[in-house]
């Protein structure tokens, strides 16, 4: 693929990997689909949103399920590695109804994201939305919620491997459950906080019930504090680590071939299409590839601008020599 430099130095697709070719018959100036293909685009199929929740749920259950029938310490740490995919999905469609896209009905959107998905993967749906409006509105924006995910790549190895290292010890994930519990002293905030306190009642009801109530920390917010952080930064970083801000939605976020390996551990529900998702935040997720066909078709991404694979960006995302950091 093509860069603006030195790999080692940016990630940002150089000006000749971006061919002006719009807009087309069925893209915009700015590759938004045009009214007719985004009608299309954007319609929700709730029937099949309500079975993607219910075998969220499924998925978790038969993880935890496996682990309590084998009986075997190490089905017990198989479960907690898996578990992290698991946080993945309710992550995507808890992102998903933070759109107003998981159902038409906006009650039933709201109320299910909120109570089956945001709040018992530790989510404050409320303040997640606004954040990631504001995400969407303008990458690497004054605004712009997660800089903190995204800036300063590419970074050398041994800052990467630190930050893997503080995620998958749960030292990443401990500052997160802080502000949540800090959020019980702020009058503001701490309705949020009771109501995701309040969604894991009965997760621990369940697992005093079976017997075991180590199975809560164990293999819920045991992998939400570390596996389910390994996979966040992960997908986070692939989505705009190094990018800048622009219009042009192709050197804010990055576009990565997709395989079934990675959209099991990593970027489950089309989530992996993140280009596409960034050039009209309106189409659900069930949608996406056919988007980024579009975009395709049009000659607007190209391979040019395509990672071959995660692996492949993480390496580029990690590429910064030392040197360049602690001069001589």
């Amino acid at each position: 693929m093509a860069i603006a430099t030195d790999a080692r130095t940016t990630v940002v697709p150089s000006s000749e990997a971006l061919p002006d070719v719009l807009p087309t018959e069925r893209l915009t100036a700015s590759a938004m689909p045009v009214p007719e293909l985004r009608a299309e685009l954007r319609r929700i199929d709730d029937l099949r949103n309500v079975g993607s929740v219910v075998l969220a749920w499924v998925h978790a259950l038969a993880t935890i399920g496996a682990a309590v029938w084998i009986g075997h310490p190490v089905a017990y740490g198989a479960a907690f590695v898996l578990m992290g995919p698991v946080f993945a999905r309710f992550a995507i469609i808890a992102h998903e109804a933070a759109h107003k896209l998981l159902f038409t009905d906006k009650r039933m959107n709201d109320e299910i994201g909120r109570w089956l998905l945001a709040y018992p993967a530790f989510v404050p749906m409320e303040a997640y939305r606004r954040g990631h409006f504001a995400h969407h509105k303008d990458e690497f924006g004054p605004n712009e919620p997660d800089m903190n995910l995204y800036e300063g790549y590419p970074i050398t190895r041994a800052s990467f491997v630190r930050k893997l290292r503080r995620d998958a010890t749960g030292s990443s994930g401990w500052k997160n459950l802080k502000g949540l519990l800090s959020a019980f002293r702020a009058p503001l905030a701490r309705p949020m906080a009771a109501r995701i306190a309040v969604a894991q009642v009965p997760l621990v009801v369940a697992a005093v019930v079976l017997g075991r109530w180590w199975l809560y920390p164990l293999l819920w917010l045991g992998p939400w504090l570390t596996t389910w952080r390994v996979i966040n930064r992960l997908r986070s970083i692939a989505e705009h680590g190094g990018m800048i801000r622009s219009k042009d939605r192709r050197l804010t976020t990055h576009n990565v071939r997709q395989s079934w390996l990675a959209r099991f551990w990593l970027v489950p529900l089309n989530t992996g299409w993140h280009l596409a998702h960034h050039v009209d935040m309106g189409v659900p997720w069930r949608n996406l590839p056919a988007l980024h066909a579009e975009l395709e078709a049009a000659g607007w991404v190209t391979a040019d601008i395509t990672y071959p694979s995660y692996r492949a960006l993480w390496r580029a995302l990690s590429a910064r020599p030392a040197a360049e950091l602690n001069p001589a």
